[in-house]
C-alpha cells in the first residue's frame, strides 16, 4: 500500500511516497535554511510563503517517481504541532489533492512521524518500545504502546534541546542553524573544561529543563567578553553538548530500563547529533537495551516519516 506523505510544519517543504510504512519510493525535500539564515531563525510568514511556492512542484515530482497518483492509496499530512501558517499550506494542499483525486485524507502528528522514521530504517522494529524525541521544538520521552497509541512519561518544562543548541550557537557566533555547527566545534573541545548545569527533578525523573544550561552558556560568554578574558569556544561547545546530551541519555535509558520492554528508539532532529548517538549506544550496551537509531537523513523533518506513520494511522 502506497501512502503519500506531506510535511510543512516548519522550514522544510517535503513530500514522499512510502510503501507499507517501511519502503521509500520517493522523497523530495526543499530546505529554507538559506532564506532564514539572514534573520537568525525561522520567520513564520516567510516560511509559509516559501511552502506555497514549493509544494506543488515537489508533490508532482514525488508522485511521478513513485508511479503516479492512481497507485497511491491515501494522502497523509502533518496537522500538528508546528507553525500555524506553515501547517496550513500543507494541510490545504493535502485536502485539495485528496478531494480532487478521491483519496482518503490522513492527519499525522508531527512527533509520531519522527518516531516512524525508525520503521523505515529498521524494518524489524515493532511496538512496544520507549522513544526519546529530541528536536528543535520538542523534547519528550514516550512509551509507544502500539503504532498509534503513545503515552508521554517525560517532557521538557521549558526549552527544547534543539532550541538550546541554536541559542548557544548564536551566542558563540556560529549563526543559524546552530546544531550541526555546535557538534563540529565540540569535537575539538574539552567537555570537562567547564561545568554547565544538568537539571533533575526528584518528583519527575523523566522531565527535562534546558533553559538553565542555555542561560549559563550565555552568561559565561558575556562575562568573558565584559571582562575581556579569553575563552575557548570549542570547550564551551563541548561542555554544553555534554551537559545536554548527557541528560537526554541518562533519562531516556532510565525510562527504557524501567519500562521493561528492552527497546529504546531515538527520534527528531537532535537525533543526528553524533555525541547523543554515541552516548546512547554506550549506555544501552551497558544496560542490555536494544537501541534503534534513525538514518541521519531521516532525523530532520521529511515527508517519508509522515507517510510511514500515515500508513499505520490509515490502517
Amino acid at each position: 500500500m502506497k501512502i503519500l506523505g506531506i510535511e510543512s510544519s516548519c522550514d522544510e517543504t517535503a513530500v514522499s511516497v512510502v510503501e507499507d510504512g517501511r519502503k521509500i519510493l520517493s522523497n523530495t525535500i526543499l530546505s529554507q535554511i538559506d532564506i532564514h539564515q539572514l534573520y537568525g531563525g525561522v520567520v513564520p510568514e516567510i516560511a509559509a510563503r516559501a511552502h506555497c511556492e514549493a509544494i506543488s512542484g515537489l508533490a508532482k515530482k514525488a508522485i511521478r517517481e513513485a508511479g503516479g497518483l492512481e497507485t497511491i492509496e491515501a494522502i497523509a499530512v502533518t496537522n500538528a504541532p508546528g507553525l500555524i501558517g506553515a501547517l496550513l499550506v500543507g494541510m490545504n494542499f493535502a485536502k485539495s489533492l485528496a478531494f480532487s483525486a478521491g483519496k482518503p485524507l490522513v492527519p499525522v502528528h508531527h512527533l509520531k512521524g519522527h518516531v516512524a522514521a525508525n520503521y523505515i530504517t529498521h524494518p524489524d522494529l515493532t511496538p512496544p518500545f520507549t522513544a526519546l524525541i529530541a528536536s528543535g521544538g520538542h523534547s519528550h520521552i514516550v512509551e509507544v504502546l502500539d503504532y498509534t497509541t503513545y503515552k508521554i512519561i517525560g517532557h521538557t518544562r521549558d526549552d527544547a534541546a534543539g532550541e538550546a543548541f541554536d541559542k548557544a550557537a548564536r551566542v558563540l557566533g556560529l549563526g543559524y542553524p546552530g546544531g550541526a555547527k555546535m557538534e563540529e566545534l565540540a569535537k575539538i573541545g574539552d567537555p570537562t573544561a567547564i561545568s554547565f548545569p544538568k537539571v533533575h527533578f526528584p518528583d519527575s525523573p523523566y522531565d527535562f529543563s534546558f533553559s538553565g544550561v542555555k542561560t549559563a552558556v550565555i552568561n559565561y560568554i558575556h562575562t568573558k567578553k565584559q571582562t575581556q578574558t579569553a575563552y575557548s569556544a570549542p570547550d564551551v561547545a563541548a561542555a554544553f553538548t555534554e551537559a545536554v546530551c548527557g541528560v537526554l541519555t541518562e533519562k531516556a535509558v532510565l525510562a527504557a530500563e524501567m519500562s521493561g520492554c528492552g527497546k529504546l528508539v531515538l527520534a527528531g532532529g537532535v537525533g543526528a547529533n553524533s555525541f547523543l548517538r554515541e552516548g546512547l549506544e554506550n549506555a544501552c550496551r551497558q544496560k542490555g537495551i536494544r537501541l534503534y537509531l534513525p538514518q541521519k537523513a531521516l532525523c530532520g523533518d521529511n515527508g517519508a516519516m509522515i507517510a510511514s506513520q500515515g500508513y499505520y494511522e490509515y490502517l
